[in-house]
């Protein structure tokens, strides 16, 4: 059960215990008589979930970066913001549009539910919108014929999980016109052809040891990790649908671990 079901019915029952006692339950209770306990908690936490519910669901969502995926723009243990509101309105727990704002664009850091597991969230860029005839060849991108420029700047080394030390050269891309950092790692092939699943709409995309080559379906979008050697993403399961899409992710309020990431925009 998601936390924003778990929310959902909290309000739900909060609210009718509030609604029971405004329409019936006080006028039968004697007079000077207090009122039951679940009554009067359920009366003090109505009007709290009832905010935090629809600053979730309409504003703003918190989120914890899980992995290193998205290294050197995002880091394991930060804690992020994302706007619900950017992408369109959504009705809470379907996740239908029913106001259209804006649409995803190419190089947004974007929150979505796992296309292979709904429950969870995922957060990746987004370098495919409809209609873009996207390659993905010796680790450079192409859309739509143009190479997407990569510039060398240095190396980045980290420590993963299970004390592994890590290796990989830094790069700004240059993604449309919006420059942002990515990581490759030369000891790693471009992709493991075995661990592709076989997604939705899988006959949009030619895999090869040499490239990889997918035109994005309308609706849809194709999302990758900056840490590009070491993130599962649309190059292995897919597409994401509009449908499932969460939110634009824009701000790190928290790292307890690097407190001088504290406050810095996701770009």
């Amino acid at each position: 059960m998601t936390f924003a079901l778990i929310l959902f019915s909290l309000l739900v029952l909060t609210g009718v215990i509030w609604l029971l006692d405004r329409l019936m339950l006080r006028a039968r209770r004697p007079a000077g008589m207090n009122e039951p306990w679940w009554v009067e908690y359920a009366k003090s936490f109505f009007p709290v979930i009832l905010i935090v519910f629809l600053l979730r669901s309409f504003l703003i969502e918190p989120f914890k970066i899980p992995s290193g995926s998205m290294i050197p723009t995002l880091h394991v243990g930060d804690f992020i913001l994302v706007n619900r509101y950017t992408y369109g309105l959504r009705l809470p727990i379907v996740n239908k549009k029913i106001v259209e704002i804006n649409q995803p664009q190419r190089g947004d850091v974007m929150v979505f539910h796992y296309p292979e597991d709904p429950s969870v969230d995922y957060i990746k860029r987004v370098v495919g919108v409809p209609g873009d005839v996207l390659v993905y060849r010796n680790k450079k991108l192409w859309i739509n014929g143009e190479e997407q420029k990569l510039q060398r700047d240095g190396d980045l080394n980290y420590v993963e999980s299970e004390l592994r030390f890590i290796h990989t050269e830094h790069y700004v891309e240059n993604l449309g016109g919006r420059k942002h950092s990515v990581l490759l790692n030369p000891e790693m092939p471009q992709i493991y052809l075995g661990n592709v699943a076989n997604f939705p709409k899988i006959e949009q995309c030619n895999y090869s040891e040499v490239e990889v080559r997918c035109t994005v379906p309308s609706g849809n979008y194709f999302m990758m990790g900056d840490n590009r050697d070491n993130s599962r993403d649309s190059r292995y399961w897919g597409f994401v649908p509009d449908e499932m899409i969460v939110g634009k992710a824009f701000f790190i309020w928290m790292n307890f671990g690097e407190l001088k990431r504290v406050g810095l925009s996701i770009e």
